[in-house]
């Protein structure tokens, strides 16, 4: 062997002494340093919290003798879970109205595009009266929560009376002309009623007398007339369909 030749110990030797240098070096960077991991992410909704908001409007209503009353309905939507919260004093038809809060809520959703998950509703209504109509506040009702969920103002000189329905749609009342005395009363100068109703029909009876001999026969016969609302109240008064309708006259 030339000097200088390297044997076939010393090739694996160095092999060897190679593969544990690599292998130290492997260990060393392995385990000293974090791991690399595969993170998915989750599309997470941030919302902005809701403030709490309150709205106060003025609704047209008929006591139980028939006469037109005003009643105040305060609405607050405020950070919560979602429910809505009901508070009604001396109101009889409490059920009727609680419905009408419900689709009122569904309704103001619908068209506010809002989620409400987050959100609690306050409904508070006062009246002085032992008999309110509970459906006839349904238009107002929804208006109201609207007003409440986009931060926005009622209108104080429009008052309106009406149902609502599923679809927004605005449904017949009773007692629209004790209702409009009411609203002028408390100086609206603007009075939304549900289509079909701004003109209303008062049997007015009339009594004949027929002597037939000795004895007089009378008969009472119920002479249809047809009352314009707005010429007998002295408030002008305009149908609308459904509540889109009725937020061009009531928030500002």
């Amino acid at each position: 062997m030339k000097k200088g030749d390297i044997t076939f110990t010393q090739l694996t030797i160095a092999l060897i002494l190679s593969f544990a240098i690599v292998f130290s070096l492997f260990y060393f960077l392995n385990f000293s340093f974090p791991r690399t991991r595969v993170i998915t992410l989750y599309k997470v909704n941030f919302t902005v919290p809701i403030e709490k908001k309150e709205v106060t409007i003025y609704i047209p209503a008929v006591d139980q003798y028939g006469n037109g009353v005003t009643t105040k309905l305060k609405v607050e939507a405020l950070p919560g879970k979602g429910r809505v919260l009901v508070d009604i004093n001396q109101i009889l038809f409490w059920i009727d109205t609680q419905q009408s809060i419900q689709i009122a809520k569904k309704v103001a959703q619908e068209i506010t595009h809002k989620d409400l998950s987050d959100v609690d509703l306050m409904y508070t209504i006062e009246a002085n009266v032992s008999l309110v109509e509970g459906p006839s506040a349904g238009a107002a009702i929804t208006i109201a929560t609207i007003a409440a969920l986009e931060n926005k103002s009622i209108n104080r000189s429009v008052m309106i009376t009406g149902t609502i329905n599923p679809d927004g749609s605005i449904g017949p009342v009773g007692g629209i002309l004790a209702k409009a005395k009411a609203a002028k009363e408390v100086g609206a100068t603007l009075f939304l009623v549900p289509k079909g109703q701004g003109t209303q029909i008062n049997y007015i009876p009339k009594k004949t007398c027929e002597k037939i001999g000795p004895v007089i026969f009378c008969r009472v016969v119920y002479i249809p007339e047809k009352v314009d609302i707005s010429k007998e109240v002295g408030i002008k008064v305009i149908e609308v369909s459904n509540i889109r309708e009725a937020l061009k006259y009531m928030l500002v």
